[in-house]
């Protein structure tokens, strides 16, 4: 069983708890030291608290409704989306560190909380679906669809860079084969990343490889719908089988808030060719 592949650890409740700490017992993340993640999956008047603590938080609701609030503000009841294959703009929440946040659930609904270090520099406030929009990337059987949340091109965050990716049936993403596991910026910047998968029909099956150049980690797994896979370093392509479409959430930070990665040597032909 891979080190990389967390399931989860129950069908209701908080299903998966990545912190920093945890990650870093795996034997495969033991220099982990950025990202957190947790998910919930709640009933219809399910409640839940946390403290930000010295972590900033976006939290995404994958699916369903919840009033939510926290940092002195109560932003009523958000989400529209009642299934993650409907490919609509989340709605989101970003609060700082040092604050706190409450969710309660008015429908079942998929809570994602997304976590890195925050330094206070950016206030509580809702990041979508407003500014969200889906947009198509790749071509043929590499084409995927994006909605960009929090990525550097929006200054919603002091750490945290998260996105949704939808990949068609057949299809790859995370693809060409790329890395972002130096802190060589321009070049390339150090970003840990955590991937929530989903499945449609949700019996379904995906697939991932993380791997380095240098054959110290090569990790090839099947994930299944809402999986976890840790992602500490190198290359980590996704690939849907033909009639299963495959969500997930990206979760990445790192000591600079920017994406910089560098191709797989071996696959790069590719994307120059698809990017001429």
């Amino acid at each position: 069983m891979s080190q990389l592949k967390l399931s989860p650890t129950a069908q209701t409740g908080k299903v998966h708890d990545v912190t920093v700490k945890s990650a870093r017992n795996s034997a495969l993340s033991p220099d982990w030291g950025y990202v957190g993640f947790g998910l919930y999956r709640l009933a219809p008047g399910d409640s839940v608290t946390e403290q930000t603590g010295d972590t900033e938080v976006i939290l995404v609701l994958v699916e369903g409704r919840a009033e939510i609030s926290g940092a002195d503000q109560n932003w009523g009841e958000l989400g529209d989306r009642m299934d993650v294959f409907e490919k609509t703009p989340p709605h989101c929440v970003y609060l700082p560190n040092g604050t706190d946040w409450q969710a309660t659930a008015t429908t079942h609904c998929t809570l994602a909380v997304c976590t890195a270090p925050g330094h206070g520099n950016h206030a509580a406030r809702v990041l979508g679906p407003a500014g969200i929009s889906l947009e198509k990337r790749g071509t043929g059987t590499n084409t995927r669809f994006i909605n960009n949340i929090a990525m550097e091109g929006r200054d919603v965050a002091d750490s945290l860079l998260v996105t949704e990716v939808f990949t068609p049936a057949g299809n790859w993403s995370s693809y060409p084969p790329h890395r972002h596991d130096e802190d060589d910026f321009p070049n390339m910047t150090y970003l840990e990343e955590t991937y929530y998968h989903r499945l449609n029909p949700s019996q379904g099956y995906g697939h991932q490889r993380v791997w380095t150049e240098d054959g110290s980690l090569d990790e090839t797994m099947s994930v299944s719908n809402h999986d976890v896979v840790l992602v500490p370093k190198g290359h980590h392509p996704c690939g849907a089988p033909y009639g299963y479409e495959m969500y997930y959430l990206n979760v990445m930070a790192g000591p600079l808030r920017k994406w910089r990665f560098g191709n797989h040597p071996d696959h790069d032909w590719i994307y120059q060719r698809d990017n001429k």
